[in-house]
C-alpha cells in the first residue's frame, strides 16, 4: 500500500519529531498558535517575509488549532487540511501519510477515453456524502462513465452549498465526511477505472468565512474588481506568495488526493495583468510535476474562448490546459432542443444548426466574431487547429441547469425525440463528452440554486436570486418572482437530490439503455479514432437542418457524422461512404446510396484509411 503527502509552506504539517505550523499574515503584529481549544498557547515567530512559524512536538494528528491575530481575532488556518466544525471552527492536524492507498498501479487514463460524469456530493445520495457515492460507483461504470467530476468540495458556510462560496481551499467540507473518506472515494473510482476530477475555484472566495483580509491584506488586489469584491491578488505586491497558494491547492488535490485532474472555473474572472497569467503558470506546473508519470488533466471555463490556453505541442500533446468547456455547443444545442433565444441564446438563435456544426467540428463557435449578447464585442480566438479532445462537449450541466429559475432539465423542457438525437451528436463525436447527474436515466428532479447563509447575507442572497430573472417575461410580476425557491430553505436543498428510483422506473430504464448504447458504440467506434485526430474537422448544413461533420486522423480514416435535426424527414441524403456503425433506429440504405433520413435521426460512418 502507498501513502501520499504533499508538502507546501503553508499550514500544519506533520514531521517525524514535532508538527510544524505557518501562517502567512503580513498584516498582522502578533500571532499566536492556539491548541487544544486555548488551553495551550505559543507564540509564532516572524521569519521577515510575512510568515509565522512554530513547532510543538505533542501536536499529533487530531489536534485542533486555530490563530489568534493581534490579541484579539481568533482564526482558522486558511491552509486546514480540515474543519471539522465549519468554516468558522477550529482546524485539525491530519497526517495524510496515515492512510494507505490501493491504487499504486493506477496511472490514469488518456482524455480522449474521457466521459465525464458531473455530480454535487451533497445532492448525487440521500446521504450526500463521500462514502455514498462509492455505492453508486458500479452503476456509473456499466453505464460507460470514465470520469467522475466533483463540484468543488473545499470548505464553504453552512451545510449546504453548490462549492463555489468555498472559503478554505484545502479542506473538504465536514457535511460530506473527512479527508479520507474523500481518499476512500477517489481509492474506490480507481479500482473501478474511473478517473476522479475536481472543480476549483481560484477567482474569489465565498461572502462569509474568508479571514484573510484581517491579516493578510496582500492576498487581494482593490485595483481589480470582480462581481465578487477586490480580486485576488495575482499580479501586485505580494502576488508570489498569493500565487504559491493558489499552485500548491492544485498540486496538493492531484497529489495527496490522487485526483487524475482539476476543472478550473470561471478563468474569465481571474484578474491577472502580469506574466505568465496564473492559469497558465499552474498548468505549467502540473505538467512538471506529474507528465511522465501519469494521466493528468487540466479543464478549464473560460467565456473569453481563448485557445492560447489549449495549444498542443508538436507530438499533439497539451502545452497547458487539457480541455476547456464548450458553451457555445451547449447554447446552439439548447436553441434547438427549446427555441429559446434569451440572453446569451441570442448569439446561436439565427442558425443554430449551423453553430452545431461548428462547434464539433471547429471547438468553439465564436472565434473572434462579434456578439450581439455582449452588444458587438469580439468574442473568442481561432480554434479550427486544435484537435476535439481539446473541448468538453455537453447538453446539460450545473450551471445550465441550477441557473434557472426553478432548476429544469432538458427532459422536462424539450420533446424526447429530439433530445435524444441531441444526445446522440454529443456521445458520438470525438470531442469527450459531460454527462450532468441523472441525466443518464432521465432524472426529473430540478437542480436548485441552493446555499446556506445566515441573517442579513441569506436576505440579500435570496434577494438577488430572484432579481436576476425580472428581465424574464415569466417574471416580471413580484408574485412570480416570490415564487422562485429560497436558496436558502433547506426544501430547495431536498428538493435538488437524485431520486434513486427514477433509474428502475420504465421511463429511467430506457434512458439508460439509451445512453448505454451510445457510449458503447463510442468506446468502439469513436474513441479509437479520436486518439488519431490532430486537428478540427470540417461540416456542411443543408436547408438550415441536416448536418454533417467529418474529421480525418493521422493516417487517413474519416469519421463522419449525419444528422437531420428537424421535424420532417431529410430526403435524397447522400450518405457517406464506410462502415455505418450507428443509426438508431432508422432502416438506412447500403452505405453510399442516396436515401431518406427520419426526423431527429443521427447517423455515424468511419471510413478506413486507404
Amino acid at each position: 500500500m502507498t501513502a501520499r503527502m504533499h508538502r507546501m509552506p503553508f499550514g500544519a504539517e506533520v514531521g517525524p519529531r514535532a508538527t510544524a505550523f505557518r501562517l502567512w499574515a503580513p498584516g498582522a503584529d502578533e500571532v499566536t498558535l492556539l491548541l487544544d481549544d486555548g488551553s495551550r498557547t505559543f507564540a509564532m515567530r516572524a521569519r521577515g517575509d510575512g510568515f509565522r512559524e512554530t513547532a510543538v512536538d505533542d501536536a499529533a494528528a487530531g489536534t485542533r488549532y486555530a490563530f489568534r491575530i493581534d490579541g484579539q481575532v481568533v482564526v482558522p488556518d486558511p491552509a486546514s487540511r480540515a474543519n471539522p466544525d465549519g468554516v468558522h471552527g477550529q482546524s485539525i492536524v491530519v497526517d495524510p501519510l496515515a492512510y494507505r492507498w490501493r491504487d499504486a498501479t493506477w496511472r490514469g487514463r488518456p482524455w480522449e477515453e474521457a466521459v465525464v460524469y458531473e455530480l454535487h456530493v451533497g445532492a448525487f445520495t440521500p446521504r450526500g456524502t463521500f462514502a455514498a457515492i462509492v455505492e453508486r460507483l458500479p452503476e456509473l461504470a456499466d453505464v460507460g462513465v470514465t470520469a467522475i467530476e466533483l463540484m468543488p468540495v473545499a470548505a464553504f458556510p453552512g451545510t449546504r452549498n453548490w462549492g463555489y462560496d468555498g472559503v478554505l481551499a484545502f479542506a473538504p467540507a465536514a457535511a460530506y465526511g473527512t479527508p479520507d473518506d474523500l481518499r476512500g472515494l477517489v481509492d474506490a473510482a480507481h479500482a473501478h477505472g474511473i478517473m476522479m476530477l475536481l472543480d476549483v475555484v481560484y477567482n474569489h472566495f465565498g461572502p462569509e468565512g474568508n479571514y484573510l483580509h484581517l491579516y493578510a491584506p496582500q492576498f487581494f488586489n482593490p485595483r481589480h474588481r470582480t462581481p465578487w469584491g477586490a480580486a485576488i491578488n495575482f499580479d501586485a505586491e505580494g502576488s508570489r506568495t498569493v500565487r504559491d497558494f493558489f499552485i500548491h491547492n492544485a498540486l496538493y488535490w492531484l497529489e495527496e488526493f490522487h485526483f487524475d485532474g482539476l476543472r478550473l472555473d470561471a478563468v474569465h474572472a481571474i484578474v491577472d495583468d502580469s506574466e505568465p497569467h496564473i492559469v497558465a503558470e499552474i498548468a505549467c506546473r502540473v505538467r512538471e510535476r506529474f507528465d511522465g508519470c501519469r494521466e493528468v488533466h487540466v479543464v478549464l471555463e473560460n467565456d473569453r474562448n481563448q485557445a492560447r490556453f489549449l495549444r498542443r505541442s508538436a507530438s499533439g500533446r497539451p502545452v497547458l490546459a487539457t480541455a476547456q468547456w464548450n458553451d457555445d455547443l451547449h447554447h446552439a444545442l439548447h436553441v434547438i432542443a427549446t427555441g429559446e433565444s434569451d440572453g446569451y441564446y441570442a448569439d446561436y438563435a439565427t442558425s443554430p444548426v449551423a453553430s452545431v456544426g461548428r462547434a464539433l467540428a471547429e471547438g468553439f463557435v465564436f472565434q473572434g466574431q462579434a456578439s450581439e449578447f455582449r452588444h458587438g464585442e469580439h468574442r473568442g480566438e481561432p480554434s479550427a487547429d486544435l484537435p476535439p479532445a481539446a473541448f468538453v462537449s455537453f447538453a446539460q450541466n450545473h450551471d445550465q441547469v441550477g441557473n434557472r429559475a426553478l432548476g429544469e432539465r432538458l427532459v422536462s423542457l424539450a420533446d424526447p425525440g429530439v433530445l435524444r438525437a441531441l444526445v446522440a451528436c454529443i456521445l458520438l463525436s470525438p470531442a469527450p463528452p459531460l454527462l450532468f447527474m441523472g441525466e443518464e436515466f432521465g432524472a426529473s428532479t430540478p437542480f436548485l440554486f441552493f446555499c446556506d447563509f445566515d441573517g442579513e447575507l441569506a436576505d440579500a442572497v435570496t434577494r438577488g436570486r430572484r432579481a436576476e430573472f425580472a428581465r424574464f417575461p415569466a417574471f416580471r410580476s413580484d408574485a412570480a418572482r416570490e415564487s422562485i425557491p429560497d436558496p436558502n430553505d433547506p426544501a430547495t436543498y431536498s428538493a435538488s437530490k437524485l431520486d434513486w428510483a427514477e433509474p428502475v422506473s420504465m421511463p429511467g430504464r430506457k434512458w439508460l439503455v439509451y445512453y448505454q448504447t451510445l457510449l458503447a458504440v463510442r468506446r468502439r467506434h469513436v474513441v479509437p479514432f479520436a486518439r488519431e485526430v490532430a486537428h478540427g474537422g470540417s461540416f456542411d448544413v443543408r436547408d438550415d437542418t441536416l448536418l454533417f461533420v467529418r474529421w480525418t486522423a493521422r493516417r487517413g480514416a474519416t469519421l463522419h457524422l449525419v444528422a437531420n435535426l428537424s421535424n420532417e424527414a431529410a430526403e435524397n441524403v447522400a450518405f457517406p461512404a464506410g462502415e455505418r456503425v450507428y443509426a438508431g433506429d432508422a432502416a438506412l440504405a447500403p452505405t453510399g446510396m442516396g436515401r431518406e433520413l427520419p426526423p431527429f435521426c443521427v447517423a455515424l460512418f468511419v471510413d478506413p484509411a486507404q
